[in-house]
């Protein structure tokens, strides 16, 4: 199956992928990784994971997968059974896997497992690597080359839309909100019936159709609390099987799509910050709503809340916030306002957050393949 040429040769790839913060909330799934609602997402530019894959390749089968995952320089067990969990679930895609040696590494700009969706960045990342691998054996396999010269060319960089959709597939498989991470600005996943391109399988790039206000839009991520959380993003979406709301939840979210995307066209902030917040909230209740319920925002986080809504109304400035599933804020605005918004959240705001710490983002470009391998 492997090219002869590529068996025995240490190789190594790297790709850093942002996280990505949705407008409108992805909260239950089905089957493979499949979506029970469309979801809408910035994708952002600092909060990122920067992931190096090191492979070589061998001419016989592992059947437990040779794998070694170091987090921020240390061996993670945990992250490592996931990742290989996930590695062997793609093996109809990529039938080469159980015949490579992986050592991953990975870290973050962020802290992980503190709702910042750090599986979506990490997850993104690791699937880039392997298209990258993937097309580099293609590539091989394909000509009729049998030496050496093959060398350390690892495949194009992922620009043509197909790949880029394959590369949204694969990390949509480990994790659905990973998927959304893949595409610059603004991306779109999940089937609905007033966009013609949207599936479930992948997401899709979607900010050519907001006004230009949202191309910049700023998110400074004020961190409430570093600690991990007690219920993971995984157990949540399986809370939501027997939530008695869930439901009415996804005919709501649909809805919201469709209204939230009217609005970004448009440029209409006041629509857009109501339904951004009443996403947040809604996603926060569902958790309390839950058997067996449970709390996920810090008596800072309600703090948080309510001042940026006393400060939107006093000033008038079109700030307000979103979150994912954690404690920490996100607080939303257009560049325009950076300097009222700036003021604000270092005097107000600041002194609620663990340590001052704040990740000044903003909407980014997604994902970049890393020049300098180490």
């Amino acid at each position: 199956m492997l090219p002869k040429v590529l068996i025995g040769k240490s190789r190594e790839i790297g790709y850093e992928s942002p996280s990505n913060i949705a407008l409108v909330k992805y909260w239950g799934k089905y089957g493979r990784q499949y979506p029970r609602n469309t979801s809408l997402s910035f994708t952002l530019s600092k909060a990122k994971s920067i992931t190096y894959c090191k492979y070589q390749f061998s001419d016989k089968k592992s059947p437990n997968l040779d794998l070694s995952f170091y987090f921020e320089g240390k061996r993670n067990q945990q992250f490592e059974d996931r990742i290989r969990k996930f590695l062997l679930s793609i093996q109809d895609e990529f039938e080469w896997i159980p015949f490579t040696q992986f050592d991953i590494n990975s870290k973050n700009t962020f802290p992980h497992s503190s709702g910042i969706a750090s599986s979506a960045s990490a997850l993104s990342a690791l699937a880039l690597c392997l298209i990258d691998i993937h097309f580099h054996i293609q590539k091989v396999s394909d000509s009729d080359t049998k030496n050496d010269n093959e060398n350390d060319n690892l495949g194009e960089p992922l620009v043509e839309d197909k790949k880029l959709q394959k590369a949204s597939f694969i990390a949509r498989l480990g994790s659905g909100s990973a998927s959304r991470s893949i595409f610059p600005k603004l991306a779109l996943w999940g089937v609905h019936p007033d966009f013609a391109l949207s599936s479930n399988d992948y997401a899709i790039p979607f900010y050519e159709h907001f006004d230009t206000i949202f191309h910049d839009y700023q998110d400074d991520i004020l961190i409430v609390s570093k600690r991990e959380k007690s219920v993971s993003s995984s157990a949540g979406h399986k809370l939501m099987e027997d939530n008695p709301y869930a439901a009415v939840r996804y005919q709501q979210a649909n809805q919201n799509i469709s209204v939230l995307v009217k609005a970004m066209k448009e440029g209409d902030l006041n629509k857009f910050i109501q339904i951004v917040e009443s996403e947040a909230m809604t996603l926060h209740a569902l958790m309390m709503c839950s058997s067996p319920s449970y709390i996920l925002m810090e008596p800072n986080t309600i703090e948080i809340i309510n001042r940026i809504r006393q400060f939107r109304v006093s000033t008038k400035v079109p700030i307000c916030f979103t979150l994912d599933a954690g404690p920490n804020v996100h607080i939303l605005y257009p560049k325009s306002y950076k300097s009222e918004a700036n003021a604000f959240i270092m005097k107000e705001l600041i002194p609620l957050s663990e340590g001052g710490l704040i990740i000044e983002d903003e909407v980014g470009m997604g994902p970049k393949k890393m020049q300098n391998i180490s």
